[in-house]
């Protein structure tokens, strides 16, 4: 019974050392290996940091982040979420419904929907009536300064309005790990730096975990880690201890 009780602390003490998400000797091939997406690759990303994966067009920079939230799978090695493996289809699932929130370059909304209701669809599934799913819906659209657009449709909307409505659907269910895919890439520079700012704030203020995948290197040493990554393979891993100014409320506002 000892043993069996030390067994089982020890491994709640494993758990609770591992990192939130790490990718373990990680490899993605295509076309029967004559394309490597990714090589070998190793990376921790801990509770509570602020990560920027770096590179140029065609290094591997989305091909790992979408190996980080299971839509797509390692060729070889694993991806670890908290010291455990996840390998099955229902439990990436259940990772993104409830852990992982996702902010696509392209924003992914759907346009014959109002901003309000693309936020609402996050949070079918969660046991919330209607009134309690809109009522969430509007409080998050109102944290990224929306409150007066939340009923217009999407189409309606600028690329910097969308791309915070799809920010608040990616919060919707207070994920504690946030991928950003190339966030800011389609938008002009004064919506990129608003919607940069929200990110970080989310970082600031609820300890979000965020992995912010971008070839702009002025939004990456915003980040409290840098990885940079070159034909697949991670090349350099470097620390700064800046912290990103917010000016959310007066952009917001």
């Amino acid at each position: 019974m000892l043993q069996e009780t030390e067994a089982i602390s020890s491994s709640d003490k494993f758990s609770d050392c591992a990192p939130l998400i790490a990718l373990r000797t990680v490899s993605r091939l295509y076309d029967d290996g004559a394309v490597a997406a990714l090589t070998d690759v190793e990376l921790e990303i801990q509770a509570g940091d602020c990560v920027a994966i770096v590179g140029a067009s065609g290094s591997g920079k989305s091909s790992l982040v979408n190996l980080l939230c299971g839509i797509d799978y390692p060729s070889s090695g694993s991806v670890r979420w908290q010291g455990e493996p996840v390998r099955r289809q229902a439990e990436w699932a259940r990772l993104r419904r409830t852990q992982i929130g996702i902010v696509f370059q392209e924003f992914n909304l759907i346009p014959t929907l109002t901003a309000l209701e693309n936020v609402e669809l996050a949070l079918f599934g969660c046991g919330l009536s209607t009134v309690r799913r809109q009522t969430r819906a509007a409080i998050l659209l109102g944290r990224v300064g929306l409150e007066a657009r939340m009923h217009n449709l999407v189409t309606t909307l600028s690329g910097g309005e969308r791309q915070r409505v799809a920010i608040a659907r990616a919060i919707a269910n207070e994920p504690r790990l946030l991928l950003a895919d190339e966030p800011t890439g389609n938008l002009d520079s004064t919506n990129a730096l608003l919607v940069a700012d929200l990110l970080f704030k989310l970082h600031a203020d609820a300890n979000v975990t965020i992995v912010l995948v971008t070839h702009d290197e002025s939004l990456a040493a915003r980040c409290g880690r840098r990885v940079r990554i070159k034909d697949g393979r991670i090349v350099e891993t470097v620390d700064s201890a800046v912290v990103a100014p917010s000016i959310v409320g007066e952009a917001a506002s």
